[in-house]
Order: C-alpha cells, then structure tokens, then sequence
C-alpha cells in the first residue's frame, strides 16, 4: 500500500508564488507517473501538472508557463512550484500517483488527501 502525503500549501496572495510537494511511503517499484489534480478525486477534475517516469511533463491549460512540476526518485517524491498565482487558482489540490508495485503488473492509482491553496486577490 502507498500513502501520498501533500505539504506546502497554504495562503498567498496574488502574483505571489508556492511550493507544493507530495511525498509517498510505502514500498514500490517505481512511479508510472505523479502529479497533481484539483477539485474532488473521484470526478478526476482538472490536470494541474504531471510528471511520467521518463521525464515528460504535461500541464493544464491555465497553469502553463506559470507552474513547474519536478520529481525527486530517490526521495519518492513530486514538487509543484506555483509561481505568478491568480485567485483562479484557489481550489484544493489533490496529489495522484500511478504506481507500479511489480515490473510488468499493472499498476495502481493512489490520491493523497488533498490540500487548500488559496490566492487573495
């Protein structure tokens, strides 16, 4: 079983900047890939940001440019640098992994419990 647990987050105000980071536990083969969603797990909401294993990031439309997502392997985990933050960007930020437990099995989707970033205007 995997634990993502999410620190960083908190209040800013707008134009300002924060850093998010997921951290899993637990033992695994490796990540498929990890990131970050918003708004409630279950309807998968909105893609903030998303590493893969080999590298390649994607990013949602509204965060392009403003926002860098960064993964550390060796410390099992995944950073979200939020820079030039709007109010839009308010929301609860819910930290997602793909996680291979076994080479060659399928992997797993974890969530993490989601954490409040909020942007005053």
């Amino acid at each position: 079983q995997v634990q993502l647990v999410e620190s960083g987050a908190g209040l800013v105000q707008a134009g300002g900047s924060l850093r998010l980071s997921c951290a899993a536990s637990g033992t695994f083969y490796g990540f498929k890939a990890i990131g970050w969603y918003r708004q409630a797990p279950e309807k998968r909401g909105d893609l903030v940001a998303l590493i893969t294993s080999t590298g390649i990031t994607v990013y949602g439309d509204s965060v392009r440019g403003r926002f860098t997502i960064s993964r550390d392997i060796a410390k099992k985990t995944a950073y979200l640098q939020m820079n030039s933050l709007k109010p839009d960007d308010t929301d609860v930020y819910y930290c997602y992994a793909d996680v291979r437990h076994y080479p060659g099995r399928p992997s797993k989707e974890y969530w993490g419990q989601g954490t409040q970033v909020t942007v005053s205007s």
